[in-house]
């Protein structure tokens, strides 16, 4: 089955919640285990600016987030002011569909927000669960794990585990571990559990 990605930017997001999983599935094209993996990079403007001040550029604008078989979502400060916005939240509020709902660290609050939590057990960042709480059945502290087709990281690193843990998921361990070894990442637990 092809996997069509939407990464997901937003301004005062945290690059390295988008960066670890990013890098680890994206191998799966490279390597040539996945050629039918394909990605953009979408924001609710053509360009935001990260946490840190980096301005990335934005392959497509609001797009339907429907047409996505996986939706990524990182954390950062920026998250607390997208729940906010009705724009962004009706945004999102279009993957309810979508296979695969992923989050890193606080990204896990905006599918919160959007209501696609209520009866799921997810993690976030170790310093974010009391507001994740109110938005779940339970969260619980571990760096990665899945509740269906939600899988959920937890702090800002955990996003190479997560991305890993995705790999092993839709190929195997020996792949997610050679990508480990590309990735010279030494601390994969094949097959994470809370």
């Amino acid at each position: 089955m092809a996997i069509q990605m939407a990464f997901i930017l937003f301004d005062d997001m945290t690059t390295l919640d988008f960066a670890g999983f990013h890098n680890a599935v994206t191998w799966l094209s490279k390597r040539g285990y996945r050629d039918d993996l394909t990605w953009h990079y979408c924001a609710d403007k053509s360009e935001i600016t990260d946490d840190r001040g980096m301005v990335v550029k934005a392959d497509r604008v609001l797009p339907d987030l429907s047409e996505y078989d996986l939706v990524f979502v990182p954390g950062g400060a920026g998250t607390r002011r997208v729940i906010n916005s009705e724009t962004f939240m009706e945004w999102i509020q279009g993957a309810k569909e979508v296979s695969y709902k992923i989050s890193v660290c606080t990204g896990a609050l905006i599918y919160g927000a959007a209501g696609f939590l209520h009866d799921r057990t997810v993690t976030t960042n170790p310093l974010a669960l009391e507001l994740l709480e109110p938005h779940c059945k339970e969260v619980i502290r571990c760096r990665a794990m899945r509740d269906g087709g939600f899988f959920t990281g937890g702090g800002i690193t955990a996003s190479i585990d997560l991305g890993l843990y995705f790999v092993e998921t839709i190929t195997s361990a020996e792949i997610a571990s050679e990508i480990a070894l590309l990735m010279d990442y030494p601390y994969y637990a094949v097959s994470p559990s809370p």
